[in-house]
C-alpha cells in the first residue's frame, strides 16, 4: 500500500515522508540523489538532505528510486520523447519541399509506385499513404546521438521536496485535506481521495466533508469497510450508488449501475429509509435525477424490503406515482407571477441559490423597490452562504457588462466551452456596486489574520481554485483564469500520447494572433516553419507513444497573442487514450539538448476532457513587450475525425475574446482584503526569509521557512478560500 500512499504525499504536497532505515553514512548518496534530481528539475531541501545523509547508503539508494520514478512521471520523463525530424529545431524543412520528398520516396517504391501515381493523376494526395509520412524513420537512441548535452541556466526549473512526516502522519494529514476541502476537487484528485479514504476509513475524519462529490468518494470506502456512513440528503445515496458502481459522482455523465451485492443494497436502503422518515420534505431533491433514481432502483428492488418503506417513496417520487413540490418550483411559480419581492424572501432560506440567483433577480425587477428588496435580502444571508459561492457571485458581478451585446462564453464543469451573444438586460449600476461591497465586507471579515504576510509577487494573479475542475492535473498546473510571466527567449511545447486500441493521431498546433483576435499564422503539420519557429513533424501513431513539439522564438513572434491546442485528427479521444499530456517548456537562447528536457518544463498537464480540440492555456504580450501566459483548461466538441488548426480558428477566434478579458478572482484580491485589515505585508525578494513564522503565499514554498510559518501554494492553494 505505501508504494501507492507515498507518490500520492509527493504530488500533492511537495514533500518527501519521512525516509526510515539504518543509521549510516549516506552523505555521499544523497548528494549524488540530490544531482540526479536537478537534472529532473527538482532538489531536495536542507532538512530533506541532512536527514537522508544520516541514513546508511541502502536506504538512500531505495529512496531515491522511488522518489526518482514518481518526480519523472510528474514532469512527463518516464516515457520517451522521440520527434520526427531527427535534429529538431534544426534543418526543419519547408512542409511543400517535405512533402514533394515524401511523393518521391514512395515513387521510388515499388509496393507504393502505382498508387501514388494514381493520386497524382487525380490531383489529391492522401499523406498517410506515403511510407516515409508520419512514423519515426529512427530510434530514440539514435535521436538521442543528434543532439548535444544541456547547458544548465539560472532561469531553469527547480522545485523543491522537502522533508515530511512519517508516512502515516502525512497520509492522514493529506486525506483530512482533501475530503475537507471546500472547492469540488478534479478527477484525478477524487482518484486520489478514494484511495486515502480506504486507508483512513478507521482513523480522524474531517469535521465537515461540505462537497458531495468528495462525500460519496468517502462514503463508498465506508461502506466497502462496513463503517457508517455520512449521508444528509438523498442524492448522497444517488451519488454513493454512482461511486460503488464506478459512474460519475458529480451526477453529469449517465451510470451504468451494476448489479449490487445484497449487503450494499441494504445499506443504501436504510440509508434513504432513515433520512426520508426523519424529514419527508427531502424527497424534493428526487425530481432533479428522475432517470438515474428510476434506473438505480431496478437494481436495488426496494419491494423486496418492506421494512423501509420511506426508502420505496424515493422511488416512488421518481416514477411520478407520489407527488412532491420542490424548492426550485415553488421559485419558479413566484417568479412566474412577477413577484420578485417573495422570490427573494422564499430563497433566503437557501442562501447560496439566493446569491446565485441575484442576477436574474434584478433582471426580472420591475421597479426599483424591487432591486432594492433583492439586494437588502442578499445583504441579510450572505453570512451564511459559503466562500466559494460569495466569491463566485463576486467575480460574477465584477465582470458583469453594463452594456449589452458582448459574447458570453460558457465553461461547464468538465471544461467544455462554447459561446453565444449575451442578450441580458444590464444590471443597474447602484445594485451591482452595492452588491460587491457587501460581498467584499464578508469575505473581509472571514479571512484569518495571517500575522506576517510573505508573498510572491508571481502568485498575485493566480486565480482562486474555486472549483478543481477549473484546473487540470499536473506539475506547475495553476486554475482556469490564471495569469503568470513568461520570461525566456524559447518557448517550446509538447505534446505526448500512447494510444490504447486503435491507431490514434494527436496534432499539436500553435496560432498567433493579432490584438483583435484575429488569427496571423499558425505552427502545424501543415505549417511546419515560420518566421517564428518550427514544429517538430507530424507523427500520425502511437502504439508507443509519440510526441510533437513546437518551437517558438519569442523575440520573432509577431503577434500579440499564441494559443497552443491539441487537436485529435483521428482515433481516441483524450479520455480513451492510454495516456495522453501538454506542456511547454522555457529555455535560453543558448541552450540546445534534447526536444525535452525535464529540467527546463514549466507546466505538464494532463489531457483528459470532452471534445476533439484541447486549448490548454494562451499566451499574451504586453505593451511593454513582457510575455504572460492565461490558464484556459478547455475543450471543444470539434468534428469526429479530421480536427485542424485552420478549421477550428472562426470558433477559436471567438472563445479567445471572452476568456481572455474575463478577471478572476485571484491571490491579489485575497491580500489586498487582508492588507486592508492592517496585516503586514512583505513581497518576498526570492532571497531574504523572515527568522520567524510568516503566512507565505507563493508558486513553490522556499527552503528554510520558519517551521510554524503556514504555506499556501498551488497544491493548497483552495485553502486560502474561507468556509
Amino acid at each position: 500500500m505505501s508504494d501507492r500512499l507515498e507518490p500520492l504525499v509527493i504530488r500533492h504536497t511537495h514533500r518527501l515522508p519521512l525516509p526510515t532505515g539504518p543509521a549510516g553514512q549516506g552523505d555521499v548518496a544523497a548528494r549524488q540523489f540530490d544531482a540526479v534530481l536537478m537534472a529532473a528539475g527538482f532538489k531536495l531541501s536542507g532538512d530533506l538532505l541532512a536527514h537522508l545523509s544520516g541514513l546508511s547508503e541502502g536506504a538512500v539508494v531505495d529512496t531515491a528510486v522511488r522518489t526518482l520514478r514518481t518526480v519523472r512521471e510528474m514532469v512527463g520523463d518516464h516515457v520517451r520523447h522521440n520527434v520526427y525530424f531527427i535534429d529538431f529545431p534544426a534543418h526543419v524543412p519547408d512542409t511543400f519541399d517535405f512533402w514533394m520528398r515524401c511523393i518521391a520516396e514512395a515513387l521510388a517504391d515499388d509496393k507504393t509506385r502505382e498508387g501514388t501515381l494514381a493520386q497524382l493523376q487525380s490531383g489529391v494526395v492522401d499523406l498517410l499513404t506515403l511510407p516515409s509520412y508520419g512514423t519515426y524513420r529512427h530510434t530514440y537512441a539514435e535521436m538521442l546521438a543528434a543532439h548535444d548535452e544541456l547547458i544548465a541556466a539560472a532561469g531553469d526549473r527547480l522545485t523543491v521536496l522537502h522533508l515530511g512526516g512519517t508516512m502515516e502522519d502525512e497520509v492522514r494529514a493529506l486525506y483530512l485535506t482533501l475530503a475537507g476541502s471546500s472547492t469540488p476537487l478534479g478527477e484525478d484528485d477524487l482518484g486520489d481521495l478514494g484511495v486515502l479514504a480506504g486507508h483512513c476509513v478507521d482513523g480522524p475524519q474531517p469535521e465537515a466533508i461540505p462537497v458531495r462529490e468528495n462525500r460519496a468518494v468517502v462514503n463508498a470506502a465506508r461502506l466497502a469497510a462496513g463503517s457508517g456512513l455520512l449521508i444528509d440528503s438523498v442524492t448522497d445515496v444517488l451519488r454513493l450508488a454512482c461511486a460503488v458502481s464506478g459512474g460519475d459522482v458529480t451526477l453529469l455523465e449517465p451510470t451504468r449501475f451494476r448489479t449490487l451485492p445484497r449487503p450494499v443494497r441494504r445499506a443504501l436502503l436504510a440509508g434513504l429509509d432513515a433520512l426520508v422518515a426523519a424529514a419527508p420534505a427531502k424527497l424534493a431533491d428526487v425530481s432533479a435525477n428522475r432517470e438515474p433514481w428510476k434506473r438505480l432502483g431496478e437494481r436495488l428492488h426496494p419491494h423486496e424490503y418492506p421494512q423501509w418503506p420511506h426508502a420505496a417513496e424515493v422511488f416512488a417520487v421518481a416514477r411520478g406515482e407520489q407527488q412532491v413540490r420542490s424548492f426550485d418550483s415553488r421559485v419558479e411559480e413566484l417568479l412566474g407571477r412577477d413577484d420578485v419581492v417573495g422570490a427573494a424572501e422564499l430563497l433566503k432560506s437557501a442562501p447560496g441559490k439566493l446569491l446565485r440567483s441575484l442576477d436574474r433577480l434584478l433582471r426580472t425587477a420591475q421597479v426599483e423597490d424591487e432591486r432594492e428588496a433583492v439586494v437588502a435580502a442578499a445583504e441579510q444571508v450572505v453570512s451564511e452562504a459559503s466562500g466559494r459561492v460569495v466569491l463566485s457571485v463576486r467575480e460574477h458581478l465584477h465582470n458583469r457588462a453594463e452594456e449589452t451585446g458582448e459574447r458570453r462564453v460558457f465553461v461547464n464543469r468538465r471544461g467544455r466551452a462554447w459561446v453565444t451573444d449575451d442578450t441580458r438586460p444590464p444590471v443597474a449600476p447602484t445594485q451591482r456596486k452595492r452588491l460587491i461591497a457587501a460581498l467584499d465586507a464578508e469575505m473581509r471579515r472571514r479571512l484569518p489574520a495571517p500575522g506576517h504576510l510573505l508573498v510572491d509577487p508571481e502568485v498575485l494573479d493566480v486565480a482562486l481554485p474555486l472549483s478543481g475542475r477549473a484546473t487540470a492535473a499536473g506539475l506547475g498546473v495553476l486554475p482556469r483564469g490564471s495569469v503568470t510571466p513568461v520570461a525566456a527567449e524559447l518557448l517550446r511545447f509538447f505534446v505526448y500520447w500512447k494510444q490504447a486500441e486503435q491507431r490514434t493521431d494527436f496534432d499539436l498546433s500553435a496560432v498567433m494572433l493579432d490584438a483583435r483576435y484575429r488569427t496571423v499564422s499558425w505552427l502545424s503539420y501543415t505549417s511546419l516553419t515560420q518566421f517564428e519557429g518550427e514544429h517538430s513533424g507530424d507523427i500520425t501513431e502511437a502504439p508507443d507513444g509519440a510526441s510533437e513539439f513546437i518551437n517558438l522564438r519569442l523575440g520573432a513572434v509577431r503577434s500579440t497573442f499564441i494559443l497552443p491546442q491539441v487537436n485529435i485528427f483521428a482515433g481516441e479521444g483524450f479520455e480513451e487514450v492510454e495516456e495522453s499530456f501538454f506542456g511547454f517548456m522555457l529555455r535560453e537562447g543558448e541552450q540546445k539538448g534534447r526536444p525535452f528536457e525535464p529540467s527546463t518544463v514549466r507546466m505538464k498537464s494532463e489531457l483528459r476532457g470532452p471534445g476533439r480540440v484541447a486549448l490548454p492555456l494562451v499566451f499574451r504580450r504586453g505593451r511593454d513587450g513582457s510575455w504572460t501566459a492565461k490558464w484556459l483548461h478547455l475543450y471543444l466538441k470539434g468534428a469526429p475525425s479530421a480536427n485542424q488548426v485552420e478549421g477550428n480558428r472562426i470558433t477559436v477566434e471567438t472563445l479567445l475574446r471572452g476568456i481572455v478579458e474575463r478577471d478572476h478572482i485571484s491571490v491579489r484580491y485575497v491580500t489586498g482584503l487582508m492588507a486592508e485589515g492592517g496585516t503586514t505585508v512583505t513581497v518576498w525578494d526570492g532571497r531574504t526569509i523572515p527568522e520567524g513564522p510568516v503566512t507565505y503565499i507563493g508558486l513553490e514554498r522556499p527552503d528554510g521557512l520558519h517551521p510554524d510559518s503556514r504555506v499556501f501554494t498551488p497544491e493548497n492553494l483552495r485553502d486560502l478560500i474561507p468556509d
